[in-house]
């Protein structure tokens, strides 16, 4: 029977290369691909139209926040990309989950590199609220699949 309610989109992991948790992330956002739509309309043709043509594709960056961990996996992929440039390229996957935490679908990063990084805000006053870090990944290819469908 297919799910006739919307998975919540608080259920997710990224992950890079071989299944290696990258972070727990608090927010992923910028999934989005766009198709660059070319106009023509031929000089002979019988109506007064123009055609829609499909032509180049891009993606935008993903943005994947989080509060401040003691972690080096990013750093290292970020300092890897300084240095090696091309060869730093990696996949990186992000999963959504069912209630049960079994991965429903995916998006698959192709080609993936770190392209940002914004530290933390600190300040004094307050003190009632996490560090947060932001990370951009830029990517090559974005591959969608959807995985076996849980029921609910």
């Amino acid at each position: 029977m297919a799910r006739s309610l919307p998975y919540g989109n608080f259920n997710f992991r990224v992950l890079i290369d071989n299944d290696e948790v990258l972070g727990g992330f608090s927010d992923v956002s910028g999934l989005s691909a766009e198709v660059n739509i070319a106009e023509y309309r031929a000089g002979n043709a019988p109506e007064n139209h123009v055609e829609k043509i499909p032509g180049v594709h891009k993606f935008e960056n993903v943005t994947l926040k989080r509060g401040v961990v003691d972690t080096q996996a990013f750093w290292d992929w970020m300092k890897d990309t300084w240095t090696l440039g091309p060869a730093a390229k990696r996949d990186v996957r992000i999963e959504m989950m069912d209630e049960a935490h079994n991965p429903v679908q995916h998006w698959v990063l192709h080609g993936a590199v770190p392209s940002k990084y914004t530290g933390p805000t600190l300040a004094g006053a307050g003190g009632n609220e996490s560090a947060m870090e932001e990370f951009q990944i830029a990517f090559d290819m974005l591959e969608f699949k959807q995985l076996v469908a849980s029921s609910a």
